[in-house]
């Protein structure tokens, strides 16, 4: 049986707002995608109802291969982006970059002048992508820590670091595309 790797990537998956039908496909995804904190069935339905302008799947022959949950942070001109899955069978098509960019150029999005997210020092395929889109869209990339190991995990858990990226102005956006 062939490996996903020797299969030719010729179609490109659907993007689309996730339905709150989907939530538990997307929470199968999120298992699948260590080293993704597995939340509940519930949540990842509760987030494709209630956020699904700040959230994104992509669909390749009805299965869901990609996800990405956000919201807009409160009081702030930002979007934060809590997770990014990709399938196996949807890696090396640059998905979650182009999930991303899907996602910022939604009307729910306008007033984002900042994506933020939070990533642990050791997760180095989070930390590509994210250096990637700020390269993509010509946005400054800065972090710190922010959900401390002691302070916040009472140590059973990595400190999380703050990502933040500029993002372009709707202009400046298209011209990068």
């Amino acid at each position: 049986m062939p490996k996903h790797s020797d299969i030719p990537r010729t179609r490109t998956p659907r993007l689309r707002k996730p339905e709150a039908t989907d939530g538990a496909a997307i929470w199968e995804l999120v298992k699948e995608c260590k080293p993704l904190d597995e939340n509940s069935m519930y949540c990842n339905l509760v987030q494709a109802d209630h956020f699904r302008d700040t959230c994104i799947v992509a669909e390749l022959d009805g299965d869901i291969v990609g996800w990405v949950s956000g919201h807009m942070i409160p009081d702030q001109d930002a979007l934060f982006v809590w997770q990014v899955a990709v399938s196996e069978k949807a890696r090396g098509m640059g998905l979650g970059k182009k999930m991303l960019l899907d996602l910022i150029e939604r009307d729910a999005c306008d007033d984002a002048k900042h994506l933020k997210t939070t990533i642990t020092r050791d997760n180095a395929a989070s930390w590509a992508l994210f250096r990637g889109f700020a390269r993509r869209i010509g946005g400054d990339l800065t972090d710190a820590p922010h959900f401390t190991r002691d302070d916040h995990f009472e140590g059973r858990h990595a400190t999380e670091h703050m990502v933040s990226i500029t993002l372009p102005t709707a202009s400046d956006l298209k011209r990068a595309a």
